[in-house]
């Protein structure tokens, strides 16, 4: 009985591993504060670039 208890509970696990890989998060990536800087300073150049262009 243990033997088969042990091979199910593989079994198991395995099974578990698969359908947690499947089945991805709906969490957005993380962005580090970094990264966020970079961007935000990107966005400010790009609208100070347009903003000239609208008003004339």
């Amino acid at each position: 009985m243990n033997r088969k208890k042990k091979i199910n509970a593989a079994l198991k696990s395995k099974q578990k591993k698969a359908n947690a890989k499947l089945h991805t998060s709906n969490k957005p990536r993380y962005v580090s504060k970094a990264e966020r800087a970079l961007l935000e300073g990107k966005e400010a150049a790009v609208q100070t670039t347009d903003e000239p262009q609208l008003t004339e």
